[in-house]
This record gives structure tokens, sequence and C-alpha cells, in this order.
């Protein structure tokens, strides 16, 4: 019994383990691939608070609807690749310390 409970396990370790990880890999590359493009999407909001300085205040239709603008679904996106990215990473080291284990 505790033999084909090993047989099993090593069984997963080398034949099902190297799959996950080649998908892992290849999910991380293009979670960083749109990470890069929808960070470089964004617009360049370089105030820095100076407009507090200078009293200029800019209230437009644009600037009240942030929310469901262009560059608020860039920075969702972004956000969730970088999470994307964190457990997919998180999850390929996980299971080469399994495989290392295993074998």
């Amino acid at each position: 019994m505790k033999s084909t409970i090993l047989a099993i396990a090593s069984d997963f370790a080398t034949n099902v383990l190297p799959v996950i990880r080649y998908v892992l890999f290849g999910i991380i590359i293009a979670c960083a691939a749109v990470l890069v493009v929808t960070t470089l999407l964004q617009s360049n909001d370089s105030s820095n608070g100076m407009d507090a300085l200078t009293g200029v205040k800019q209230e437009s239709y644009y600037s009240q609807n942030k929310g469901a603008s262009r560059d608020a679904i860039l920075k969702r996106i972004t956000i969730a690749m970088a999470i994307v990215i964190v457990v997919c990473v998180l999850a390929f080291f996980i299971t080469e310390l399994v495989a290392g284990y295993e074998a």
C-alpha cells in the first residue's frame, strides 16, 4: 500500500508537475507582456500636486468620471496582471519544491 502511494506520487512528480510548470511559465510570460503594454498605455499624470500651489483646478466631465475612463480600466488590468504574476510565480516555485522533494 505504501509503495503504491509512493509510486503514484513519483509518477505525479515526474509526469504532471513539469507540464504544470510549463503552463505557469507561459501564463507568467503572457501576463508580463500585458502588464508592460498596459503600463505604457496609461497617461502620464505628473502634476505632483502643483495644482494646489498654482490654484489651477480643472473640473471637467472626464476628470469627474475617472472610474469609467480608459486610464481606470488600464489601472485595473495592470493590478490584475500583477496579482496573476505573483500567484503564478508562487505556484511555480511550490511545484519546483514538490518536484525536488519527490525526486
